[in-house]
């Protein structure tokens, strides 16, 4: 079962929304609309969330992807729609009972720190389970475990401006996890630090999934990000998702020319793995030798070539149970590489469509 699903997400705000939904589900657009001084922020948007899974919603600035997640755990009333955690229709729920789950299974890492100056860190992260109600020395010791899975041990004593913008966001994130909440939702989370603290967060993240396996929604304008943090990525424009996919689906196949615009600079050898490229064939295997080098099928494409560059041999791809699954020859890198992404046919944007402002860097 999906640990978290959207059903046919509507948001319009504005008169007569029930009426601005119909005419969507008709075909109307969103320009059609705002001439009639309605807004729909969201159209029909459907997914499902795996437990411990990272989904990334991308999009640029007025594609519908922060009121996206605000339907997600409530604060925001879809205008027609489900959502559903672990099967239960959230939008179904009283305000208490919402409350109630917002408090226990659902925390929200908020893209401006959002912390208290006059508490410090250790109160900070424990916020959420004094808000619940849970006794001071649980609350803290909860509290303490969480800073120290962030990297914060030694600071609890401090306040909030004694930190690094980087170190503010640790401490949120610890709060979101001291609340042992299964849903993490994380609206553009990582946007207001510095390059190299922004990748360092990334990395912090990707860490604690490996051992807490968290369920996160990831919201995030930069396409880098989304596609080095996101088992599966939904890509959002005008309001509507255009594309939900794997980054190697979005790159390799993207969904129309407008999704291809966006990844038409992105490094293919840090998003395409071993496993995307290799061949099964019977052929270059046999030709393997014996002390031919061995990697995972979710190696990174970009650490394939130091392998090629020592001895030309083909790579040698392995499963988890350490048996041989497939090879990667110099020809199949080189023409991985070297292939243009191609669009899904019937995809087209339409040809009023304007390109979109963004650039990708690798």
């Amino acid at each position: 079962m999906s640990r978290l699903k959207a059903e046919h997400l509507y948001k319009v705000f504005g008169r007569r929304p029930e009426a601005a939904v119909r005419r969507l589900a008709d075909g109307a657009d969103r320009d059609e609309l705002r001439a009639d001084g309605t807004t729909a922020a969201v159209i029909d948007a459907s997914f499902e969330v795996e437990a411990g899974q990272i989904f990334v919603v991308m999009g640029l600035s007025g594609s519908g992807k922060s009121t996206l997640l605000r339907m997600l755990n409530g604060l925001l009333d879809p205008t027609a729609g489900r959502v559903l955690y672990d099967g239960r229709d959230l939008t179904a729920l009283s305000p208490r009972e919402l409350r109630d789950v917002r408090s226990r299974n659902i925390s929200m890492v908020f893209q401006h720190f959002a912390l208290f100056p006059h508490r410090s860190v250790l109160e900070n992260a424990a916020y959420g389970l004094e808000v619940r109600g849970v006794p001071r020395a649980e609350r803290e010791e909860r509290a303490a475990e969480a800073l120290e899975l962030a990297g914060l041990k030694g600071w609890e004593k401090s306040w909030p401006d004694e930190l690094s913008g980087g170190m503010q966001q640790r401490v949120g994130l610890a709060r979101a996890l001291a609340t042992d909440a299964d849903l993490l939702l994380m609206d553009e989370s990582f946007s207001a630090l510095d390059p190299l603290i922004r990748r360092d967060m990334q990395d912090q993240l990707l860490d604690l999934q490996k051992r807490l396996k968290k369920t996160i929604v990831f919201i995030t304008h930069d396409l880098n990000e989304a596609m080095r943090l996101g088992d599966r990525i939904a890509v959002m424009r005008d309001g509507r998702i255009v594309q939900n996919g794997t980054a190697e689906d979005i790159l390799v196949r993207p969904a129309n020319d407008y999704v291809a615009s966006f990844i038409q600079d992105v490094d293919r050898s840090r998003v395409l793995t071993a496993g995307s490229i290799m061949t099964g064939s019977a052929a270059p295997a046999a030709g393997l030798p014996d002390d031919a080098t061995t990697v995972s099928a979710d190696t990174p494409v970009a650490e394939l070539f130091s392998p090629f560059a020592r001895s030309g041999e083909p790579v040698a791809v392995t499963g988890e149970d350490g048996e041989l699954t497939g090879v990667v020859t110099r020809d199949g890198l080189l023409a991985a590489l070297g292939d243009q992404p191609q669009v899904a046919q019937g995809a087209a944007p339409r040809a009023t469509d304007p390109e979109p402002e963004v650039t990708a860097h690798a």
